[in-house]
Order: structure tokens, then C-alpha cells, then sequence
């Protein structure tokens, strides 16, 4: 998987004219299953455009190419798939994929052959080309539509001379969010720490938490937490009239599972670190091992003559 990169990130380099590079739009598209999905590809001039697909595990294969105007595909079963266009003035390509599946989750890409100039082969000029990928775009196919947070609170709690805000936010689809504190004024980047995203459910739904922590003379001052999901965006206040309402027992038991659970994380990484180094360090003593004896014998048979 890493080497089709390098070898794309070769190709757009060893190009003469950086302009030249095909330029994808979108970068990610998610659909549902069932839906359909569109993307473009602008050039600097109208020439015979690509188009591949890479599989998860597999090495890009082209679909189809498309020549003065006419799509030519490399499987004849996906003509009912693939749809290629061209725009009428401008050199812009467009491929959609109808009927979705799962399945069809991968990075598309646009290309086309780029003239490098000629070389001498058995006497006889000859022109060699060089192909030119586009960025790419990344396809996600889910089998359910995208859902907002169904649920979200703030938990506080107060620390001897410090209080800690703590934003839970739950159960939505997909998992990409950006979660931000705020004051009055501006957002809060210091003594802010922004879990992880979680699956909570079986039905792919995910959660995360965001933790702040401020002074607790700042009690009275007015923070938010703000989230911004494809679905919905949202503000929850966190300040509350008295510290003492802090204190319900379903707020402190809440915020022991969210703690508990960063912490086992962290502890297991910690441990998973500690067996791979005492694993790494028994592979060093048995080749030592082996290179003392090898060592030893040589020697011996040294003596010997």
C-alpha cells in the first residue's frame, strides 16, 4: 500500500510542468449504500483521461478511458456502473458510480499520459510518455445514512483549587467531528484534552469526550463546548449557578467510567510497549547467544591448527 504513494508522489515530481498535475475534487465523499457518487477532474488541456480504482489490499486497476469524447472500459460489465463525462469547453472529467456498495469503497483516480520528450533506441528516435495521477478521491460506502449526536451533556466537578469540565457527546455517524472550547470571546486551547473517538453500539453509532480544565475561581466565567458534525452543529454552556451542584452522584459516577476508561487505555498501551521490549530484548540475547558460541568455536578450531 505504501509503495503506489511513492510511486504517484514520483511521477507528479518527475513532471515537467508541476501545472499539468490533474486536480480532484472532492477529496473524501461518504454515500450510503444504494446512492450514487460523483467526482471531477480538472487538466490544463483536454487530452485522453484515465480513470482507476484502488481497492483496499490492491494495486490500482483502470476502469475505463475516455477518447474523443467516448468511453472505452477495460471490463465490459461495468458499463452499467460507470458513467465517464466530459465538459463541452472546458478540460474537466467527471466519473460516477451508480448503485453503491460497500464494496466499492476505495481511492478513484484520474490520469493520463504526459510526453516526456524522445530517446534513442536502435538507431531510431523514439517518444516515451510518462502517466500523471491526480490526487485522488477517497470513497467510503456505508451501509446507513449519517445520524447527528443523539445525546450530549456537560459533567463538572470540582478538584481542590480546580474544576473540570467534562463534554460527552454520543451516538452519531460518521465518526468525524471537531469538537472546540470556547469562552465568551475565543476558543480555549490551554488545559484542554480531546479524547479519542469510540463505538459505542453496534450500529456503528460513535461517541467522544473532551476535557477541560480551568481555575476554580473561574467558576462563575461562562465556557462552551462546541461540536461541529456533517448533521448538526451545536453549543453546550458550562457554567453553572454553584459549584456545589457539581456534586449529584449520576454526574461523579459518569465521569469515573469516562476517567477509567482513559486510563485503561493508556495502561494498556503501556503494557502492550513493555512486552514488545522485553520481547526485542530476548531475540538480542539469543542471537547473542549464538554469535558467542559461533565466537567460540572458531577459536577453538584456531588453537586446533
Amino acid at each position: 500500500m505504501l509503495l503506489f504513494p511513492v510511486l504517484l508522489a514520483t511521477s507528479l515530481w518527475s513532471c515537467v510542468d508541476m501545472q499539468s498535475a490533474p486536480v480532484q475534487t472532492p477529496e473524501l465523499q461518504k454515500q450510503v449504500k444504494g446512492m450514487s457518487a460523483s467526482m471531477s477532474c480538472r487538466l490544463g488541456d483536454k487530452t485522453v483521461m484515465h480513470w482507476y480504482r484502488q481497492l483496499p489490499g490492491e494495486p490500482p486497476k483502470r476502469i475505463l478511458y475516455v477518447s474523443g469524447g467516448t468511453p472505452v472500459f477495460d471490463d465490459s460489465n461495468d458499463r452499467n456502473k460507470f458513467q465517464a463525462r466530459n465538459h463541452p469547453t472546458e478540460p474537466v472529467y467527471g466519473l460516477t458510480i451508480n448503485s453503491l456498495t460497500p464494496r466499492d469503497s476505495g481511492i478513484y483516480y484520474c490520469a493520463y499520459w504526459f510526453y516526456q520528450g524522445t530517446t534513442a533506441l536502435a538507431g531510431q528516435r523514439i517518444g516515451y510518455y510518462n502517466k500523471v495521477f491526480g490526487s485522488g478521491t477517497k470513497l467510503i460506502v456505508s451501509e446507513k445514512g449519517s445520524s447527528p449526536p443523539a445525546n450530549t451533556e456537560i459533567l463538572q466537578k470540582k478538584h481542590g483549587n480546580q474544576i473540570m469540565y467534562v463534554c460527552i457527546i454520543e451516538k452519531f455517524y460518521p465518526e468525524l467531528i471537531r469538537v472546540t472550547w470556547t469562552d465568551e470571546e475565543k476558543e480555549i486551547t490551554d488545559n484542554v484534552v480531546k479524547g479519542d473517538t469510540w463505538q459505542s453500539t453496534k450500529e456503528d453509532e460513535y461517541s467522544i469526550a473532551s476535557w477541560l480544565t480551568v481555575p476554580a475561581e473561574n467558576k462563575d466565567k461562562k465556557y462552551y463546548c462546541k461540536y461541529e458534525h456533517e448533521e448538526k452543529k451545536d453549543s453546550l454552556p458550562a457554567q453553572v449557578d454553584s459549584i456545589d451542584s457539581m456534586k449529584t452522584a449520576p454526574q461523579e459516577e459518569d465521569c469515573k467510567t469516562v476517567f477509567n476508561r482513559d486510563q485503561l487505555m493508556h495502561r494498556t498501551a503501556y503494557l502492550v510497549y513493555v512486552i514488545l521490549l522485553l520481547k526485542s530484548f530476548m531475540y538480542y540475547l539469543i542471537v547473542l547467544f549464538f554469535i558467542c558460541r559461533m565466537w567460540a568455536s572458531t577459536k577453538h578450531q584456531g588453537k586446533k591448527a
